[in-house]
């Protein structure tokens, strides 16, 4: 049975100021959904809640996966039940390589599915990480660097798509990853997810932008206006936005908001 993303009426908040008001959302896992709307309707908060950011509160609602109350999870709770963020802008971590940090990862999660385990062996760890590597077509040579520290915005969006190879969450929101990319850096990210895009993960792609959905074409476009999903469509909906921007939302539902 494959598992699902259900998000009920949620409403959240930051520092007192509403900014969800009343989303409702269902991902199943092989699913890729895309959210859309113009800067501050809501995404990255729906994001961020979804995991746990402790500046966001959840004033009303629910959020549910696989069958439990995501709401009473804490974030690392939260990850090791298939749960996975890629940060819009992640930060540096100096000092701690690439490859320790997802070693360290994949060991938190197996000693939370079986506190007796001993963890990755390093043989197992290294033809895992070389063979999700090779997928992305990423030089062996990064995973000795410094996690993000020096890293281009290609390059920082490409260790996060690694992250998601290697942990292989369940469900995946990927919080504009396109963000900052030139053309080139774009596509090369674009067909690393495509590639990670199967049966057994859920995506819900925050973006503003149709030309990075071209990777990965969603099953179903969401649009966010003020807190809430007004619209839903195909890769269609995508395309009505990128020519005529979202006036034409605003128009449509700012009666109601």
């Amino acid at each position: 049975m494959s598992a699902v993303l259900e998000i009920k009426n949620l409403h959240v908040s930051i520092e007192g100021k509403p900014i969800l008001k009343g989303v409702n959302l269902t991902v199943k896992q092989g699913e890729v959904h895309a959210l859309m709307g113009r800067n501050g309707s809501g995404k990255s908060t729906l994001a961020y809640a979804l995991l746990g950011h402790p500046a966001y509160t959840v004033d009303d609602g629910e959020i549910w996966f696989e069958g439990q109350n995501v709401l009473e999870m804490e974030p690392d709770q939260r990850s090791r039940a298939g749960l996975f963020l890629a940060f819009q802008k992640p930060i540096a971590v100096p000092g701690v390589t690439v490859a320790n940090f997802l070693r360290t990862a994949i060991n938190a999660r197996r000693k939370e599915a079986n506190p007796e385990d001993k963890g990755i062996s390093i043989p197992e760890f290294r033809k895992l990480l070389t063979t999700k590597m090779q997928q992305l077509k990423m030089d062996p040579s990064f995973a000795g660097r410094y996690l993000n520290d020096g890293f281009s915005g290609g390059e920082i969006k490409r260790t996060e798509i690694l992250q998601m190879a290697t942990l292989e969450p369940k469900m995946a929101i990927l919080d504009e990853t396109d963000s900052g990319l030139d053309v080139d850096a774009l596509r090369v990210v674009g067909d690393g997810i495509k590639s990670l895009i199967g049966p057994n993960l859920g995506v819900v792609v925050i973006t503003h932008y149709d030309q990075f959905l071209n990777f990965m074409r969603p099953d179903i476009v969401h649009v966010m206006f003020d807190g809430r999903i007004v619209e839903e469509g195909g890769y269609e909906l995508a395309e009505k936005i990128q020519k005529n921007g979202y006036d034409w939302i605003a128009q449509k539902h700012a009666v109601t908001a």
